[in-house]
């Protein structure tokens, strides 16, 4: 159960990103935030080897009136042999200096509730970082506190480090690795396709924990913003 779960409940920590870059299905996350007057919806499912699952449906929302700040809920449902259990709750992330100035800053808090037993079941503070190496890649670094209910070590460091570049043709390739102290590091590379740089956005990812016990993964996703 554990090895699922520390991925599964990562994911649902991650805060939401912007509409063309990191965020979404990916777990780490960049320093920006949405397009002000523009909502996202993000839907997206991971399969692992052996039948373990997650689902994830999160909207968000950034308001003009607020332009540096990025309110948005995620709801989440996790199964497999030992435990399977909606979880729900709030994701907010606020820009403290955007990309664009050549260093983008960022505070992601998120928690969830799992909602057949009303247990606070997972919860974050992450510092965001976002580098700009050039018009087509960047570099985004992630670091904080982070709460799963349900592992061994329930208070943890998370970290994550991401390299993420557009390849022409509305095509962004992603690597990137994350973990939490005292835990097996994972990886996890993809794409995500945005047709003529309209409203959509699909994923197509594959990933794995660095040891011999935990299993591999693939996850398919889709945001639509409008």
């Amino acid at each position: 159960m554990m090895r699922f779960l520390l991925l599964a409940l990562a994911l649902l920590a991650a805060s939401p990103g912007t509409a063309r870059a990191a965020g979404h299905a990916h777990i780490v996350d960049d320093a920006e935030v949405e397009t002000p007057g523009t909502c996202h919806v993000e839907l997206w499912v991971s399969n692992f080897v052996g039948g373990d699952g997650y689902g994830n449906a999160a909207p968000a929302c950034t308001l003009k009136s607020l332009p540096f700040v990025e309110l948005g809920a995620a709801y989440a449902h996790y199964w497999g042999e030992a435990l399977s259990a909606p979880v729900v709750g709030p994701q907010i992330k606020i820009r403290l200096s955007p990309p664009s100035s050549g260093l983008g800053l960022a505070l992601g808090l998120n928690g969830g509730v799992n909602l057949n037993t009303s247990d606070f079941a997972t919860g974050s503070i992450l510092g965001l970082m976002t580098v700009p190496i050039n018009p087509t890649t960047n570099i985004n670094i992630n670091a904080g506190w982070s709460y799963l209910r349900y592992v061994d070590q329930q208070n943890a460091l998370f970290y994550g480090a991401q390299i993420e570049t557009k390849i022409g043709g509305g095509f962004l390739l992603m690597l990137e690795t994350f973990g939490r102290v005292s835990q097996a590091a994972g990886v996890q590379m993809g794409l995500r396709y945005t047709p003529n740089d309209g409203p959509l956005d699909f994923d197509f990812m594959v990933g794995s924990y660095l040891d011999s016990v935990n299993p591999q993964f693939i996850t398919f996703g889709v945001t639509f913003r409008f």
